[in-house]
């Protein structure tokens, strides 16, 4: 059977690369297919800040005329003038269970990057480490929670048969919050300290005032994240397209910011979310016609949460900033329907909050390979 691999060049293709992994799922219960409209404004060039400092390809493998793979090869030139380097990256890769589908289609994106003097190939992330990072190794057992992957466990196979080689892995940590008695009792009692002798005030985000919210919340993960492996600081027109899609699904039960007392500076941030995958496993992508009523219905009965982003600013490190945000997740486990869930993703690298994960009586669930390969 002939294959043709070729670049996305109008909406009909683009019907195609974004409906391609409905297919390749439609039977595995465990994946939960993102909104088609959320996908369609994510890889539109005009619309999505990360094109502002990013180029971008999509590619299609084609199998007598049927999708049977797909691609993104991208190069954002902020991240590399950040990081001093020349890294090209690829993302949203779905392939059938094929080595020919699967290299053609890394082929063509190493070329495409090669073509711009790119000397690694890095991925995949879907664009930046900001946004779904890595390829699931482990953990295919569980349902994925939002704003993560579930992949086919054959993917690996096919990206290391082309020679790809482990860059650097992402844990996704289980957190119990119903039981205080698996958490240290040294990190209650960093908690009780933060404002008696550092002068620091935990609060919850305020929807209401959510631009202002957002601009103190960029502050602190632009300093807390910078200097994580291949990071790049956000753009404030990218954060603010972030939080215009999350302000319907932030819930100020399990947001929280952290201010000194005597200046107002933002020294810590935490947003965790309630995990809408339990919603969007009822959507199968689409909100209509019915899906409204179904996300009305299915939102009441959110049983975890995802703790998306948990960071202090360097120099607050020490104060125990991050131990109070964890007693403000069990006091709000109290309180809500939510009693445990994921945090993630966080580095293998990263000592300090992976320590702090044991600390907190989590186990590792899921890991997220990111890989490497020499595009000379």
């Amino acid at each position: 059977m002939s294959l043709e691999i070729r670049p996305v060049t109008d909406r009909r293709d683009m019907r195609s690369f974004i409906a391609l992994p409905s297919d390749l799922y439609r039977n595995e219960p465990r994946w939960v297919a993102p909104l088609n409209a959320d996908m369609r404004k994510r890889l539109d060039r005009e619309h999505n800040p990360f094109f502002a400092h990013a180029e971008a390809e999509y590619f299609i493998a084609w199998r007598d005329g049927r999708p049977v793979g797909r691609i993104s090869a991208h190069v954002d030139h902020r991240f590399n003038e950040f990081q001093d380097n020349r890294w090209g990256l690829f993302g949203f890769f779905e392939c059938e269970d094929s080595r020919e589908s699967a290299h053609a289609l890394l082929q063509a994106a190493g070329s495409w990057l090669r073509e711009r003097e790119r000397d690694l190939m890095v991925g995949p992330m879907d664009f930046t480490t900001n946004d779904e990072v890595g390829l699931m190794i482990e953990g295919f057992e569980r349902r994925p929670i939002i704003l993560s992957s579930w992949h086919h466990p054959y993917y690996r196979a096919l990206i290391e048969s082309y020679g790809f080689e482990k860059a650097v892995d992402w844990l996704m940590w289980s957190l119990h919050i119903s039981g205080r008695s698996r958490v240290r009792d040294a990190i209650w009692k960093m908690a009780e300290k933060v404002e008696s002798e550092h002068g620091i005030v935990c609060r919850p985000m305020r929807k209401r005032d959510l631009d202002a919210e957002i601009s103190r919340f960029l502050e602190v993960y632009n300093a807390a994240w910078e200097r994580n492996w291949a990071s790049v600081p956000l753009t404030e027109e990218e954060v603010r397209h972030y939080a215009a899609s999350l302000k319907p699904i932030l819930d100020e039960n399990w947001a929280y910011l952290a201010e000194r007392v005597d200046t107002g500076e933002v020294v810590g941030a935490a947003l965790t979310l309630p995990d809408y995958n339990q919603v969007l496993a009822h959507l199968h992508g689409r909100l209509l016609p019915f899906g409204w009523a179904k996300v009305l219905y299915y939102r009441r009965k959110i049983d975890a949460v995802r703790v998306f982003a948990l960071g202090v600013k360097p120099e607050y490190q020490h104060t125990g900033v991050a131990a109070r945000f964890y007693q403000l997740h069990f006091e709000a486990a109290e309180r809500t329907p939510q009693k445990g869930g994921e945090m993630g993703y966080i580095l293998e690298t990263n000592r300090p909050m992976n320590r702090a994960m044991e600390g907190m009586g989590g186990e590792i669930v899921r890991r997220f390979r990111v890989y490497e390969r020499s595009l000379g």
